[in-house]
């Protein structure tokens, strides 16, 4: 960086190497016959510092990045990474890498929590979780269930990895013709379009028609999260709003979707309005979550049920009451696939390959054999909503992740707002509504509200504190200091400022060219705040 009289001042990132050159070169520099020596030296010291780097752990020398990487001063500003292994939440499971590779349950975590093995002998340093120095999130085959295509996907691709040694290097891509990934963004930025199609709206996917998943299914990777063991339910949600006098949606417009065969009275058919795209569902005056069918209806006897009647802004306002969030997509597809996530083992649903009713039965709240919307006969011992957790979990400790409920995700568009998972009015083999598969999908309104979609909550493992530097703008803050005729500095008390010299405790550390009469004038003053954290996840 050069100043505007043509000195070289020192860059902050070598502060620490260029603190000497700097004050052995001042007084030549206020000497303009001292100004080539003063460039010569301070040149010939940095390259010193580059040349000569620092110590590594190892004892051997780091040059060039690697000493800036390791430079104390440098990262003083950084934290290190908080242990995931420390962090445990009720009713919440972890999903991330651990060290073996594999994920554990919830009993599992819990014991290496305590500090026991798993049981089995095995060293509970190979079960513990990953912390945010390395990669610790997860890669898998993403989208519907239904297209073959995934198993072109080599299982090699899901260890193509952009960090570390490999960060700098462009890795080739089998799923597209052994492509570079650069090779494949330039083709899609800069490729013709098809005019057939014609150009996509941001976020557009196409999907395919048996259960609205994701074609073609690709490798996506999320950063490690913790999620609800169930979606949340009435009686949660009743707390909620207690605490809070909160008033849903439905409530302010004063009417909810309601399936036609749960009105109370066949009468209402005759006046009541319908959603003209999905004719089997009535708009009622006077249903929202503690009245699911209408006036007349009540949750009390299902507390334990998944609420309803709830849109994407009610589902989100609950998540950051609790202090989470709604979950992505990918990261909700994440934890249903339970560890199958390459294509060697990607299953169709939750509990493998069998579309039969006998074998989903015991294992999801679905629609069955019957005739939709009228004729329900109950083949799973319910014939709308089912509590939570009534049928057994999947590998990863998750219940309800298919059936029972749609579940509202993170992301999407006001007007089409994503939801996951199916619900109990949809079939196996998607020969009406969806089929209930791992890669089910759906878009509606954000401020739809109806009797079959729910939600669930996520949060992320803590991460260290990031700082930045904030410099003092008078215009902006006020002064500092006045001076009264004295020349003396009386110090004005700002909010936020206090500790405005806390900069170095060298005044002769950094300053910036000014109308001194030697040149210089002081640095202006900054402080050290919290840098705020916006990125929760790597899907949005």
């Amino acid at each position: 960086m050069r100043s505007d009289n043509g000195l070289v001042r020192n860059p902050s990132s070598f502060r620490a190497a260029g603190r000497i050159g700097y004050r052995r070169c001042r007084d030549q520099c206020q000497n303009p016959s001292g100004v080539s020596l003063a460039l010569f030296i301070s040149v010939l010291i940095l390259s010193s510092a580059n040349a000569a780097g620092v110590a590594g752990i190892d004892g051997t020398a780091k040059r060039g990045p690697e000493a800036i990487l390791h430079d104390e001063e440098i990262g003083s500003n950084l934290e290190p990474h908080p242990d995931p292994n420390d962090e445990h939440y009720d009713d919440m499971i972890y999903v991330g890498r651990h060290a073996c590779g594999t994920h554990h349950s919830t009993e599992e975590n819990l014991v290496l929590q305590r500090g026991g093995d798993g049981g089995d002998g095995e060293s509970t340093n190979t079960k513990r979780r990953l912390s945010a120095d390395v990669d610790n999130g997860i890669k898998y085959i993403f989208g519907t269930s239904f297209d073959e295509t995934h198993r072109d996907i080599e299982e090699e691709d899901l260890h193509h990895e952009r960090y570390g040694a490999d960060i700098m290097r462009d890795i080739a891509d089998r799923a597209h013709g052994a492509r570079t990934r650069e090779e494949v963004l330039k083709e899609r930025r800069h490729g013709k379009v098809d005019s057939d199609r014609g150009p996509k709206p941001f976020g557009y996917v196409d999907i395919h028609p048996l259960d609205g998943g994701v074609v073609p299914p690709k490798v996506v990777r999320v950063d490690p999260f913790f999620m609800d063991e169930a979606p949340v339910t009435n009686k949660e949600f009743a707390k909620f709003v207690r605490a809070t006098y909160y008033e849903t949606e439905a409530e302010q417009f004063g009417w909810s979707f309601v399936l036609k065969s749960f009105l109370p009275k066949a009468e209402m058919l005759e006046t009541a309005d319908v959603d003209p795209e999905a004719e089997d569902w009535v708009a009622v005056d006077g249903a929202y979550w503690r009245a699911p069918e209408g006036p007349g209806t009540s949750y009390k006897y299902r507390e334990n049920h998944p609420v309803v009647h709830v849109s994407h802004r009610d589902a989100a306002e609950y998540c950051t009451w609790k202090g989470k969030r709604l979950p992505g997509e990918r990261e909700w597809e994440a934890a249903a696939r339970a560890g199958h996530y390459g294509p060697a083992n990607r299953t169709l649903y939750a509990w493998g390959e069998d579309g039969s009713t006998e074998a989903a039965k015991n294992r999801a709240n679905l629609w069955g054999e019957g005739k939709f919307p009228f004729e329900n006969h109950a083949e799973d011992s319910w014939r709308g909503t089912s509590p939570v957790k009534t049928y057994p979990p999947n590998e990863f400790g998750f219940c309800d992740l298919t059936g029972n409920v749609w579940e509202w995700m993170r992301g999407g568009k006001h007007k089409t707002r994503i939801v996951r998972g199916a619900s109990y009015v949809d079939s196996l083999d998607g020969s009406f509504n969806h089929a209930a598969t791992l890669g089910a999908r759906s878009t509606l309104h954000g401020t739809t509200s109806t009797g079959n979609v729910g939600f669930r909550c996520v949060k992320s493992p803590q991460r260290r504190t990031e700082y930045h530097w904030v410099y003092h703008d008078e215009e902006t803050h006020g002064q500092l200091a006045v001076e009264d005729k004295y020349g003396k500095k009386d110090m004005i008390p700002q909010q936020g400022w206090e500790d405005q010299f806390e900069v170095d405790g060298d005044d002769d550390d950094e300053f910036e060219p000014g109308d001194d009469s030697d040149g210089y004038t002081e640095q202006k003053k900054k402080r050290k705040v919290v840098k705020p954290r916006t990125r929760r996840s790597n899907e949005l």
